[in-house]
């Protein structure tokens, strides 16, 4: 699937300087690098329906055995073993006598304890990947977690390492035993230890997808064979929101446009976020905020949501949602399936030119034919002229006023919004009063 950064801003993917976004929602990895991972999975999409499965498959069994996890498994523990090989220590000796043992201890004291305290940490590595391929590796193991649980269960099949299931701790060898067994780690398994890190940081990514789908209740979409867009989903919400109203979504090679209306703060935004989150998320193969979705392959998406202006190019704000138009029909038109994102259509320009340029936009998108569209505006009389179009629909979000206060139900109907609540709003703020008062 192909998405870029404005898209993934847009719908507040990935954020690294903002805690509110989905990856942080759904981050519940427990070493830095399972984080990066994770990372790596939801910014890498899938493009087949069969890897997308594979994942689900994998996530699903993790989260059925998710009791039989191996906690003993740190963030420290990683960092532990990583100072180990990256620092500069004296030779450890080979097969060494209590003698040499004693001779290093006294003479090497500081190497002696980073090397003691590297060894406990290790084996408990070693024991929690020892657990994972006994919990997890069995005949229902899916395939693509049994391929990397295979893949450590041959790094994990070392004679040396044997001596890690005949102790219980590292603290029961002997000075001799665990610097034969520093030995081995530091200048035989380097590579081989950062082959199992890597395994496990895959784990610990699958791990917290697994935990947020649990949490979060969400549900494994469905993806079908079809060279026509489509896009189903039953009880669909926001993830980000702590209350969220839901909606039924259905789109399709029949009605393929969906045209948005209803006043500010209505939740507009709101529910075309939740559908590219959504659509996202289920090509990544985690879990969809919705209670069944069913949808079709999608070659990319694109949103027309946050555009701000460029003053050191000296681009203004109506220029660069034209550039950002002009990008997506360059997408659409090459015949391949969009998801196509548009919150509220040339806000950097007069209202009747906005209707002007909106309706020649909507009207040209709706011929194509391969692409689902949601798009919102305040334009609501543009709407009447393009029902004549068989593949558009139209929604709207109700807002009521009730003794001067707005009211709004965040349920998604049937039809078309002429609310005009600005002037409400600015005067329940006390906006009106400050200006008369000045």
């Amino acid at each position: 699937m192909e998405i870029d950064k404005t898209t993934l801003t847009d719908l507040v993917i990935v954020d690294r300087e903002d805690e509110f976004s989905i990856f942080n929602k759904i981050n519940f990895t427990i070493t830095a690098r399972g984080k990066e991972q994770l990372r790596s999975n939801l910014l890498n999409p899938l493009s087949d329906i069969a890897s997308i499965n594979n994942v689900q498959q994998t996530i699903l069994f993790i989260k059925i055995n998710k009791a039989k996890w191996p906690f003993i498994i740190t963030n420290g523990t990683i960092m532990v073993i990583e100072k180990f090989y990256d620092s500069h220590i004296d030779t450890i000796p080979s097969k060494p006598s209590s003698l040499d043992a004693f001779s290093y201890k006294l003479f090497h004291g500081h190497d002696y304890t980073l090397v003691k305290y590297s060894v406990q940490h290790f084996f408990d590595f070693i024991k929690g990947m020892q657990q994972v391929l006994a919990s997890f590796l069995n005949d229902k193991t899916p395939q693509l977690l049994k391929n990397a649980l295979q893949e450590a269960e041959r790094i994990l099949n070392k004679p040396t390492l044997n001596i890690i299931a005949t102790k219980n701790k590292a603290s029961d060898l002997m000075p001799a035993e665990m610097l034969d067994f520093a030995h081995f780690l530091k200048y035989s398994y380097k590579i081989n230890f950062y082959e199992l890190l890597l395994i496990f940081c895959k784990l610990d990514a699958w791990h917290s997808m697994a935990i947020a789908i649990e949490k979060y209740n969400l549900s494994m979409p469905h993806f079908i064979e079809s060279d026509l867009p489509y896009v189903e989903a039953k009880n669909l919400y926001n993830l980000m929101l702590q209350k969220p109203v839901a909606y039924d979504v259905l789109l399709n090679e029949a009605t393929n446009f969906l045209f948005l209306t209803g006043a500010n703060m209505a939740g507009k935004s709101t529910f075309i976020k939740a559908c590219g989150t959504a659509v996202y998320l289920a090509h990544t193969g985690m879990g969809v905020p919705a209670a069944r979705m069913k949808l079709s392959l999608c070659d990319g998406i694109l949103s027309n949501i946050n555009v701000i202006d460029n003053i050191a190019k000296g681009e203004s704000y109506f220029f660069n949602e034209v550039q950002r138009i002009k990008a997506t029909l360059l997408k659409v038109t090459n015949g391949k399936k969009w998801l196509i994102l548009i919150d509220e259509l040339f806000k950097g320009t007069n209202v009747q030119d906005a209707m002007k340029c909106s309706s020649s936009v909507i009207e040209g998108l709706l011929k194509i034919k391969s692409s689902i569209f949601i798009l919102s505006t305040h334009l609501y009389e543009i709407g009447d002229d393009l029902k004549k179009h068989p593949n558009i629909c139209f929604n709207y979000f109700e807002t009521t006023v009730i003794d001067d206060q707005l009211c709004f139900s965040y349920q998604l109907k049937e039809g078309i919004s002429n609310d005009r609540l600005g002037y409400l709003i600015l005067k329940n703020e006390g906006v009106v009063k400050m200006l008369e008062e000045i």
